[in-house]
């Protein structure tokens, strides 16, 4: 049997270890180590300090099927459908720039209940706080290390963090990126941002009427979303407030401490939105790889770094910074592994 490692449980790594499961069945040990201590990665949901009931996605808010990726992608989106894992957004979000036949979905219990969804459907070995460190070469397999002490050795490592982390990993992986590869992962780029949620008690409710909104008029704040109301949360539990700050500011402050940049964030909140009660806690977040503004040439979906023992990357640097990139750098993947194991 295989041991097959995918670093990263995210929406491309438990795509991965989904697929890997289905088509391969028992014949794959699939082993999931991500460095967070839950699930998620990008379509995170986050509780607040105190651990109340309150929740609120930080990172991705919602997702748009194209109507090319509504039919290409259709039994993930009806496996999800079907599940209640994802039900129609139908809340006002102004300054939503709609394309034509296309489907926005909300997810009910957050954006990380759609990564949870295909976790469990893999039957993964899952391990939080483990973070990569560096890969080696050992004959037919890869000795991985972890920050924390150890090692273990896989027949195929899958790796689905973003590709400056990759890069960084020690050991051998240098000697097998040939010079174009390195070249092309170099150039990868990434927006910044950081993200503010504000849960309240429940008791509140706000004057206004859209769930989400595009913000124009700040070089602050991009867009606000009561979170609660876009996914029609049981108002029992009060309502939360999702802020997400502009690409620029992001840059312009990434190296800061979110502690720091947390009140600067604040202020602008109630300069656009006077009157605001006050929360019972706030959480701050630092994306410092938000969406990939620049791709991998051609979006290939992946990259074969090594075929014995198999190294491949996977994610939406190598497709695009949505649902359907993490899908179809999934599959592509996928593809990789079977031709491989």
């Amino acid at each position: 049997m295989s041991r097959v490692l995918i670093v990263g449980a995210g929406l491309t790594g438990s795509l991965c270890a989904c697929l890997l499961r289905r088509e391969m069945q028992n014949k794959v040990q699939i082993v999931v180590w991500d460095k967070a201590r839950g699930a998620g990665g990008r379509m995170s949901t986050s509780r607040p300090p105190d651990a109340s009931s309150h929740s609120a996605d930080l990172g991705a808010q919602y997702i748009t099927a194209t109507a090319a990726y509504a039919q290409s992608h259709r039994s993930f989106y009806s496996e999800l459908l079907s599940a209640g894992v994802l039900q129609p957004l139908d809340c006002l979000i102004e300054g939503l720039q709609k394309k034509e036949g296309s489907e926005d979905y909300m997810t009910p219990l957050g954006t990380c209940s759609v990564v949870k969804h295909f976790l469990s459907q893999s039957g993964a070995d899952l391990f939080f706080e483990h973070q990569v460190t560096g890969l080696y070469r050992r004959g037919a397999s890869w000795e991985v290390e972890r920050k924390a002490g150890g090692s273990e050795r896989f027949d195929a490592v899958i790796l689905t963090m973003p590709v400056p982390q990759i890069l960084q990993l020690q050991g051998e992986l240098e000697h097998f990126l040939s010079v174009q590869q390195k070249q092309q992962l170099d150039n990868v780029v990434y927006s910044s941002r950081f993200a503010v949620a504000l849960f309240f008690p429940p008791d509140v409710v706000f004057s206004f009427s859209w769930g989400a909104r595009y913000v124009t008029d700040s070089s602050c704040i991009r867009y606000i979303a009561v979170d609660s109301r876009k996914r029609n949360a049981d108002p029992r539990q009060g309502p939360s407030l999702v802020v997400h700050t502009s690409v620029p500011f992001g840059l312009e402050n990434l190296e800061r401490d979110k502690e720091d940049v947390q009140p600067i964030i604040l202020q602008e909140l109630h300069r656009l939105l006077p009157g605001l009660p006050q929360p019972i806690s706030i959480k701050c977040q630092k994306w410092r790889y938000s969406q990939v503004l620049t791709s991998v040439p051609d979006c290939p979906g992946h990259m074969t770094l090594c075929e014995q023992p198999l190294l491949v990357c996977g994610g939406d640097a190598f497709c695009h910074s949505n649902f359907d990139g993490c899908v179809e750098s999934a599959l592509s993947v996928l593809s990789a592994l079977k031709a491989n194991l």
